[in-house]
């Protein structure tokens, strides 16, 4: 380990009382010591500490590198904390973690839960939505909190996503002799003067949350009608078959839908889209489901914004399949890279079964067909027949 020079220490509601000797003993060696106000006061560090500045940076402390620092963080400073974002500037042997217990094991360990079967999420700095992939019947998470307006926020968000008879457990400055913990449900949220630290256990109700397989229903999601319906959606994701933190370019995105689901498989994804009204309800679909970390939308056309992106693992073309744009596609995309196509038109149709020829891969036709009301009967409403041409380059 050396020596080093930055002490990242984790420093809960018991002040440095509770802290191990190792972790008081290298508040006691630092010249500086960095922490929010509520960390600074706990420790007593006089005039060595100086708060984190407003936005938050880590740059004020790599600038003192080979003076002794130390860095005061909630608990785990690497679990939703500061520590993360500091050594992605450090070499290895520049620092020396002090971790303490964190909130989310605080609060697990209040309620008698097991770490292994809930879901833990850093909302302090990350919207609401994204929870929206991890609601499911009877589901336990544990959420730290902005601050002590969040409670009552979180409870309005799950009251709109059909989940107001969640039990909500308010625990404030878990640790400490000023420790309150109280429970209500989200629909009758009506609990006032919240201290912050603060965190939010929630026990969901039975009903709610997306579905886990390909195809969300249409009216999950923000268009105009140029959607991959959701069906054809089904079969497009189980083609591209997404996989934990892949990229997706979706050109011709439409609404998005397509992106969304390979989202919240858990990739990342670019959604190309040139008209500027459906960019828009890319953009409201992407802050709906809260996947603002995953999934960026380019407005114009792909042909013109690929060059500066990151390559992908896997392509979708879901409209405007051009020769010269899958020339274009074919000199660019890496080996392995997985492509899918679908059409709807002849000129489309006739591309694909020639690039099928050329290049092998699968060919598939799709024929739809709902049942609708004819007179007093019903009948069956065919949609347009779908080709798809998925390949691996």
């Amino acid at each position: 380990m050396g020596d080093p020079w930055l002490s990242i220490i984790g420093l809960n509601e018991d002040s440095p009382a509770g802290l191990p000797p190792a972790s008081r003993a290298a508040i006691d060696a630092a010249e500086v010591v960095f922490g929010g106000p509520r960390h600074l006061d706990l420790a007593d560090v006089g005039t060595r500490g100086t708060p984190w500045p407003v936005p938050f940076s880590t740059a004020p402390v790599l600038a003192l590198r080979g003076q002794r620092v130390a860095v005061l963080a909630s608990g785990d400073p690497f679990w939703h904390g500061a520590g993360g974002s500091l050594v992605r500037d450090l070499a290895r042997g520049e620092w020396r973690a002090y971790p303490a217990p964190s909130t989310f094991t605080l609060a697990a360990s209040a309620l008698g839960w097991r770490m292994e079967e809930i879901t833990c999420h850093g909302l302090h700095a990350a919207p609401l939505p994204r929870l929206r992939g991890m609601l499911a019947p009877y589901a336990r998470m544990i959420c730290l909190m902005r601050d002590g307006d969040a409670p009552a926020e979180l409870a309005a968000w799950l009251c709109r996503h059909s989940a107001g008879e969640a039990v909500l457990t308010v625990m404030e400055r878990l640790g400490g002799t000023h420790e309150r913990i109280r429970e209500t449900a989200a629909a009758g949220f009506a609990l006032t003067d919240i201290a912050a630290p603060v965190a939010v256990a929630v026990v969901l109700p039975g009903g709610v949350g997306l579905s886990r397989a390909s195809g969300l229903p249409d009216e999950c999601f923000a268009h105009d009608g140029q959607i991959t319906k959701q069906p054809v959606r089904a079969l497009t994701l189980s083609a591209l078959a997404p996989r934990g933190d892949e990229l997706l370019w979706d050109i011709g995105a439409g609404s998005g839908s397509v992106s969304v689901e390979w989202c919240l498989a858990g990739g990342r994804a670019i959604a190309f889209e040139q008209h500027g009204a459906r960019t828009a309800n890319i953009i409201r679909n992407i802050e709906d489901f809260g996947l603002s970390h995953r999934m960026t939308a380019v407005q114009g056309l792909a042909a013109d914004n690929i060059t500066d992106q990151p390559l992908p693992d896997a392509v979708f073309i879901g409209g405007g399949a051009r020769k010269s744009l899958l020339e274009t596609l074919f000199t660019r995309l890496r080996s392995g890279t997985r492509l899918v196509i679908n059409g709807v038109t002849l000129e489309t149709e006739s591309l694909l079964a020639q690039l099928h020829a050329d290049k092998g891969g699968t060919l598939m036709r799709f024929d739809i067909a709902q049942a609708t009301p004819l007179g007093p009967m019903r009948g069956w409403s065919a949609a347009r027949p779908i080709v798809q041409w998925s390949v691996m380059l």
